[in-house]
């Protein structure tokens, strides 16, 4: 009989480049992961102020090749990146072949086109995100999606989002806990 179940990872970190680091390390394993689905990743942030969502984020952008220093955007809710360095990230998964699809990463290099960092910090309700093109971005299976405080709009946030918790343990520590949301497994 198939049950629902929540996968979690948890890290501690003792300072904010390790914080980087974590975040640097899931997004070039997004990068190199065939993500079957026909919307973009989109990964939810909590966490409270302080918490290290933009720090995460900041190693994050970097793990995808993106040269730009990130800032949160809270005022004006919403950043678009172009991811230029894809093929050059996915160079040396070009060869590996996924049995399932019969196709090679190479026709994949450039799945990912498009970074959207979110803020919703200000926004007060749903529509408000929905105003802004909001369901469009996260149809597009070309975009990587990161939305801090995901939380105020989760009514329409995709079922496959990736939530990230972040805790702030003291003063320099923090707790990463990666959710997947209920999954049916056997």
């Amino acid at each position: 009989m198939a049950k629902k179940t929540l996968l979690r990872s948890k890290y501690l970190t003792k300072q904010p480049s390790q914080t980087k680091k974590i975040g640097t390390i899931l997004a070039k394993s997004i990068l190199n992961l065939y993500l079957h689905s026909d919307k973009a990743v989109v990964l939810g942030l909590k966490g409270n102020l302080g918490a290290g969502k933009t720090t995460f984020l900041q190693g994050f952008a970097k793990g995808l090749g993106i040269q730009e220093n990130i800032l949160s955007p809270t005022f004006v809710i919403l950043k678009k990146y172009e991811l230029q360095n894809t093929k050059k990230l996915n160079k040396k998964s070009s060869r590996i072949s996924t049995k399932s699809e019969g196709e090679t990463s190479q026709k994949r290099q450039s799945l990912y086109s498009r970074f959207y960092h979110i803020d919703c910090y200000r926004i007060q309700k749903p529509r408000e995100i929905l105003a802004l093109g909001f369901q469009k971005i996260v149809s597009n299976p070309q975009n990587i999606i990161t939305i801090e405080w995901a939380e105020r709009i989760l009514k329409i946030l995709p079922q496959n989002t990736l939530w990230i918790q972040l805790t702030v343990i003291n003063k320099n520590t923090r707790k990463i806990t990666f959710l997947i949301k209920p999954i049916m497994v056997k």
